[in-house]
């Protein structure tokens, strides 16, 4: 049998903006601008023919077929969700954690880390920049940069200025008990192993 189905991220933008009746708030927890989560939206409204929300002034309000739609939604992420959780090792928390290319994954020791945090099932995507977190794709990104973002916690790895290798999260999950035992674990392999990285005079800007 072959689904027809609607964009996964358009699904996702209205599913998020019906809870909160906020294009602002949705923006929040997926981690995007309003304004994307915006078009999400009218993409899918164009593809379903229908409107969804009344857009007032500071006022999203869920149309009749909103209405009638958000439940078949929202209880299709649960169940997605559910059955993804089916598929975690009995009590792990899957962290994403990406890493820029520049970085040899040896000097961070994740070996020893999932060692000593059986409870955290890591994963770990190299190259990714912050296109995959923006995109949901990681939870958790190790970036070369200069630490700015809004939306982001973003802590630096080393203790040195200018480009250096950050880890940047989303300042809605940034204090998660998973991103925070890998966060020190991160400063305290840095202090121990000396992790500076290795400079080169051509190299700035994010990666």
């Amino acid at each position: 049998m072959t689904y027809t189905l609607p964009p996964l991220n358009a699904l996702r933008a209205f599913e998020a903006a019906a809870r909160h009746l906020s294009f602002k708030r949705a923006a929040q927890e997926l981690h995007v601008t309003p304004a994307a989560v915006g078009q999400q939206v009218k993409a899918l409204e164009a593809r379903l023919g229908v409107r969804l929300f009344e857009r007032l002034h500071k006022q999203l309000i869920l149309t009749a077929a909103g209405q009638s739609y958000l439940p078949g939604i929202s209880d299709g992420f649960r169940r997605i969700a559910d059955a993804t959780a089916q598929l975690k090792p009995q009590g792990a928390v899957l962290l994403q954690l990406g890493v820029h290319g520049g970085l040899d994954l040896r000097r961070l020791g994740l070996d020893a880390f999932r060692a000593g945090n059986a409870e955290i099932g890591l994963r770990v995507l190299q190259p990714a920049g912050l296109h995959e977190l923006v995109e949901g794709k990681v939870d958790v990104l190790i970036a070369r940069s200069l630490g700015h973002h809004p939306g982001y916690r973003c802590d630096r790895i080393h203790g040195e200025t200018g480009v250096d290798d950050w880890l940047i999260s989303p300042e809605g999950t940034a204090d998660c008990p998973e991103i925070v035992s890998l966060r020190n674990w991160l400063r305290r392999r840095s202090s121990e192993a000396g992790l500076a990285p290795q400079r080169s005079p051509h190299r700035i800007g994010i990666v």
